[in-house]
Parts: C-alpha cells; sequence; structure tokens
C-alpha cells in the first residue's frame, strides 16, 4: 500500500494545482498511483530540478494512512500488520507508543507514558503485542 508525490527538495509536497508546496502531505496534494504518473507530470513542470518523486507508504508517513493518529511522530517501524510509532500527541506532552492496524485502519494508544526519548525508545525498540 503505497502512493507517490512530489516534493521539493525543501520539504513541501506539490498541491493539486500544481503551484505551492505544502508543509504536510494531506489530500490537497497531487498523489499517483504509480511512479510512471508522478513522473509524467513531473517532467511537465517548469523547474523539474527543483521537484522530487518520493514514495508516500505508512511506514514512512503513517498520520496520511491513520487520520486518528495526532501529535508528532518520532519514529515508526512495521511488526507484521501493524505500524508502530512513538508519537508526542502534544508539544511538551510525555511520549507514548501508537498502534495502528493496516487491516482496519484502527489506532490504538498504549497507557505507558515515557517522560523522555530514551525510555520511550528502549520499549519502542522491544516492542511486542
Amino acid at each position: 500500500m503505497s502512493i507517490f508525490a512530489l516534493q521539493s527538495p525543501a520539504g513541501g509536497f506539490l498541491d493539486e494545482e500544481l503551484s505551492r508546496f505544502n508543509k504536510r502531505f494531506d489530500d490537497w496534494c497531487v498523489q499517483f498511483d504509480n511512479y510512471e504518473d508522478a513522473s509524467l507530470i513531473a517532467q511537465s513542470l517548469e523547474h523539474r530540478t527543483s521537484v522530487n518523486i518520493v514514495e508516500i507508504t505508512p511506514l514512512s508517513y503513517p498520520q496520511y494512512f491513520f487520520h486518528s493518529l495526532q501529535g508528532d511522530i518520532h519514529a515508526t517501524r512495521q511488526i507484521n500488520e501493524k505500524i508502530i510509532c512513538i508519537i508526542e500527541p502534544y508539544m511538551g506532552s510525555t511520549f507514548r507508543i501508537a498502534v495502528c492496524d493496516l487491516q482496519t485502519k484502527n489506532v490504538r494508544i498504549t497507557n505507558t507514558r515515557y517522560k523522555n526519548v530514551l525510555s520511550v525508545e528502549g520499549a519502542f525498540a522491544h516492542f511486542e503485542e
């Protein structure tokens, strides 16, 4: 499950009007089902050197595939049919682990709260369901 998008080297994804770059990848960004279609549009743009084709997957950009996942995502990994994320629900809050199911699209946030990145990284590295 992946899609392709056009991205500026400085960051940001090209919008549907092919005129500006959005900081976050969302429904307003131009998206393609395959690399070839993305390449055709990228070649047609005036400033071809300033556009990269990137693959968007649940592992690389989980918030797009799991809309209920809120906050800043610090790391992701896949275990079987689940994407596991370290999230900070809002700036300055404690860290949590989110479990995103690829089949049902459900997001579950674990009850444990972690005060710093080091403590959550240990739990994240050894996380099992």
